[in-house]
C-alpha cells in the first residue's frame, strides 16, 4: 500500500469519526419532560424538563435516550418527548447577541444566563445564529451557549 493510500484511507476514517462523534443536541419537545435516574418509568424522578430547554444525548436504549443538560447532568428520558427543533441555553451572564458575526457589530439584545434562544442555523462556528422569543435575531459566540 502506497503511502498516498494510508493517508487517504487514514483521512476518511477520521471524517466518519468526526461525523459519528458529533454531538447530537435535541429540545425538549412536549410541554414538558420528566428525567429519570435509569431509563424506566420505575426509576426515580430527578427532575421535570420545560419545553424548549435543550439536551445532549449521549446514550439510547430502547425507547430511552441518557441525556446530558446545560450543568452537566445526567438522566433518562423517553426520546418521543424530545423534538428535533434546537434550542440553546445562554451559559454566561450578559451574552451579547450581535447584528453580524463580528465582536464589533451592533449589540442587539444582551442575554443574561439561563435566557433560551432558538438556533436558527445549526451550522456553527465561533458564532451561532439565534433568535430570541421576541423576534430578535442575530449572532452570539459559540462558547456562550449550550446546545451546539
Amino acid at each position: 500500500m502506497t503511502i498516498s493510500r494510508i493517508f487517504a484511507t487514514a483521512a476518511v476514517l477520521l471524517l466518519a469519526c468526526v461525523h459519528a462523534c458529533a454531538a447530537d443536541f435535541r429540545s425538549v419537545g412536549s410541554p414538558s419532560v420528566v428525567l429519570y435516574d435509569a431509563p424506566s418509568v420505575k426509576g426515580s424522578k430527578r427532575y421535570i424538563a420545560p419545553r424548549g430547554m435543550p439536551v445532549e444525548i449521549v446514550a439510547r436504549y430502547g425507547d430511552w435516550v441518557k441525556v446530558r443538560d446545560v450543568d452537566g447532568e445526567l438522566a433518562w428520558t423517553e426520546s418521543k418527548g424530545l423534538s428535533a427543533r434546537r434550542n440553546v441555553v445562554v451559559k454566561v451572564a450578559f451574552a451579547k447577541v450581535r447584528a453580524a458575526a463580528d465582536d464589533n457589530a451592533t449589540i442587539l439584545m444582551t442575554a443574561d444566563k439561563g435566557v433560551l434562544l432558538e438556533l436558527v442555523d445549526p451550522q456553527a462556528t465561533e458564532w451561532v445564529r439565534v433568535r430570541h422569543q421576541d423576534g430578535i435575531a442575530g449572532f452570539v459566540r459559540a462558547g456562550e451557549v449550550f446546545g451546539i
